[in-house]
């Protein structure tokens, strides 16, 4: 299991090297992304939202549009983070938190802890047939905000480094159009089984900002306390324009490809 240090510019973006390993392995580890007492604050919420636990290992809330939510969102640490690895002017300011995924100490196995990758546009009502393309249509970066301390036992998100280069490799023949998350899982995305892993630790506070085709799965809660993390997209303001200078998203998309 390898670990991912965090970003190196306590106040601002991420340094070049920062850049250079997410451009290579499709994760950066944001620590102090936001305070942690704006995280319990938020944290607080959402517990109170999703109510008991009733003895399930995960309950998931929708988006949360309260302000200490959307604060935790659009702090200029992460603002500056945004605009290193997706692009200045490209990104929609975050008007909502989520969606969560709160994973409580159980010794039921939750039924979401396949290997997936978080496709990003249709409008079919199976999930399943929504899809994804080579140019990440609909989301710049997938984000996992930890609204609680998470170590190894308490459930952090597997990670596949490296993965999002497989990915991209798979979705490049299939143009605009994409690939649907059922054809991209039919073989349980066994082209990415010989990455190595990551998990997504650290304090509360913590964001991991990841390339959209990073794949990625859950994992039982074994720990002692309640995890709180809320996954939100970063959406982009228009839709993919090559005559704008590549940002670090595309750059490993066409790094990946054999493209200049």
């Amino acid at each position: 299991m390898e670990h991912i240090a965090m970003t190196t510019t306590p106040n601002g973006g991420p340094s070049a090297a920062d850049i250079n390993r997410f451009i290579e392995t499709g994760a950066l580890r944001v620590e102090n992304a936001f305070d942690p007492a704006l995280a319990a604050e938020v944290r607080g919420i959402a517990l109170r939202e999703a109510g008991p636990a009733n003895g399930v290992p995960v309950l998931r809330l929708g988006m949360l549009t309260a302000p200490p939510a959307v604060a935790a969102a659009n702090t200029p640490r992460l603002h500056a983070h945004y605009d290193a690895l997706a692009g200045a002017g490209r990104w929609v300011r975050p008007g909502a938190m989520g969606t969560f995924v709160l994973r409580y100490p159980s010794d039921e196995a939750p039924a979401d802890t396949g290997w997936h990758v978080d496709v990003s546009f249709g409008d079919s009502p199976d999930f399943m047939d929504w899809r994804a393309n080579v140019t990440s249509r609909g989301r710049l970066l997938l984000m996992l905000f930890l609204f609680s301390d998470v170590g190894e036992e308490g459930g952090p998100t597997r990670i596949r480094l490296g993965s999002h280069r497989q990915i991209a490799r798979e979705l490049l023949p299939f143009g605009e159009a994409g690939m649907s998350l059922r054809d991209l899982a039919a073989d349980g995305f066994a082209s990415t089984a010989d990455c190595s892993r990551a998990l997504a630790t650290g304090p509360a506070g913590t964001v991991w900002l990841c390339h959209p085709f990073l794949v990625h799965a859950g994992q039982p809660n074994r720990g002692t306390g309640v995890r709180v993390l809320a996954q939100p997209p970063l959406l982009p303001v228009a839709p993919f324009d090559p005559a704008l200078p590549p940002s670090p998203v595309q750059r490993a998309i066409r790094r990946a490809c054999g493209l200049p």
